[in-house]
């Protein structure tokens, strides 16, 4: 196991108080991550849900109310098999906001390190803005989410113009561009981007954040994330319609 640690930080015009709910509760996490239920103790279950079926649990290590959460696999994975942790603290700036710092640790030896670490370190990126995205224009609203999963041959850069297309853009947008997704199947979504970058493009609208994502280049990883405050959805209809919608583009290998 190797001892580097993939470490971000993020300055959040929120109070500690805030940040914490958003970090270290269910509802709070699945505003800005994936759908999550925590035990709030030291020793309590976390669930994640990843979309596709894809779902993980672990156990809470550190529970440090209004300061430290972190958590881990309940038992020694298998030989050959990461050991990842997680762990989150909340610091209070001394003019207003808070200070997030994350660290991500377990990281495997070996030829595939540098993809997987590029990959975490992308997903992050992309989590800790939806975090700040969320407290700036949503905060302490419900979230409804609806996250799909699919997987295909090829890389990124040959799968983006396949996405565009299905989404009804001519190439990938800038931050600040008014666009309107209008994919086959899912409700058309019109909002302003607020990410542009090589694994994902993202829009906020009036009532939630969007997130499309292509990650590989030798197979690819490509993804929905849907967010949706405040407003009732049917949100296993609306993961059912965008799962759909990936894999018509790239149906699951036989």
């Amino acid at each position: 196991m190797t001892d580097r640690r993939l470490e971000k930080s993020i300055e959040l015009d929120a109070t500690p108080e805030q940040v914490w709910e958003a970090i270290a509760t269910g509802p709070g996490i699945a505003a800005w991550f994936v759908p999550q239920e925590v035990e709030p103790r030291a020793g309590g279950t976390v669930r994640q849900d990843y979309g596709g079926g894809f779902t993980t649990t672990g156990r809470v290590t550190a529970w440090e109310p209004g300061r430290r959460f972190a958590y881990g696999a309940f038992e020694q994975p298998d030989e050959g098999q990461p050991d990842y942790a997680y762990e989150f603290l909340v610091e209070g700036r001394a003019g207003g906001g808070t200070v997030l710092r994350f660290v991500q640790s377990g990281f495997l030896d070996g030829t595939d390190w540098d993809g997987e670490y590029d990959s975490f370190d992308a997903g992050w990126d992309l989590f800790l803005l939806n975090l700040r995205s969320y407290l700036r224009h949503f905060a302490g609203l419900p979230v409804r989410n609806a996250v799909a999963m699919g997987y295909t041959a090829g890389g990124a850069r040959e799968i983006w113009p396949a996405l565009h297309r299905a989404l009804g853009l001519t190439g990938h947008p800038a931050v600040g561009e008014t666009v309107t997704l209008a994919p086959e199947g899912p409700a058309p979504i019109t909002g302003v981007v607020d990410v542009a970058n090589a694994e994902f493009l993202g829009v906020r609208s009036a009532d939630g954040l969007h997130r499309i994502g292509a990650e590989g280049e030798e197979g690819c990883g490509v993804s929905a994330y849907h967010y949706v405050y405040g407003r009732p959805i049917d949100a296993d209809a609306l993961t059912a319609d965008w799962q759909a919608w990936l894999s018509k583009l790239f149906p699951p290998p036989a």
